[in-house]
């Protein structure tokens, strides 16, 4: 039996073979993993706009867009699900291509049902950490536009390393004012510290 998948995300599944999607959508789903299938990855690009997050099977051989030809569209269009290519033996440099092209796996026909769960699983851990990472930035870039210009002055010479007196003297301020200035920033950052909010300065980098 198949290792118990990620309940969350959707897999997009795309191939032109009928039979190898009703049976990998059967088998997906009897592990409790919602599917959406596409019968050419034309179909599939044209869904793009109201696509639900999770991950992407693709065949590497299929009429008009192949699986290579798919994931380098969907680069260009700054989507980044994550992208597991299916490949037939003779297949395999063609799907080290896609690999270098920023697939994260490829499994070969016929693939055991373990594998092709426990790579879907790794390629939902991957989107997580992806989407929580933008979502961080996010958050960020957003207390970043907050802070007013003179506060982020003093923000750079914080982070620079720079006492308050050398920031005071460098924006010509006197140092209760940077203190004052100092306090408003960690407040607006929701920093707990000098480090925490260094951290999210280079986070947001």
């Amino acid at each position: 039996m198949p290792s118990n998948p990620r309940s969350n995300g959707v897999v997009h599944l795309i191939d032109d073979d009928e039979a190898v999607r009703q049976s990998t959508a059967f088998l997906l789903a009897s592990t409790g993993l919602p599917v959406r299938t596409y019968e050419s990855a034309d179909l599939f690009i044209g869904a793009l706009d109201s696509l639900q997050a999770g991950c992407i099977i693709s065949d590497i051989r299929m009429p008009g867009m192949d699986g290579l030809s798919l994931l380098r569209r969907l680069r260009e269009l700054g989507n980044h699900l994550p992208v597991i290519i299916i490949t037939g033996h003779g297949d395999v440099p063609m799907a080290v291509e896609a690999m270098k092209a920023g697939a994260i796996d490829f499994i070969e026909k016929p693939f055991d049902d373990d594998e092709l769960i426990s790579s879907i699983n790794a390629a939902l851990d991957y989107y997580d950490n992806v989407a929580s990472r933008e979502m961080e930035v996010s958050v960020i870039q957003s207390r970043l536009r907050a802070l007013s210009p003179r506060e982020r002055e003093v923000l750079d010479g914080l982070v620079t390393g720079h006492p308050n007196k050398t920031i005071a003297y460098d924006l010509q301020l006197s140092p209760r004012t940077v203190e004052v200035h100092r306090a408003n920033v960690m407040t607006k950052m929701q920093a707990g510290s000098l480090s925490d909010l260094v951290r999210m300065v280079l986070t947001a980098k």
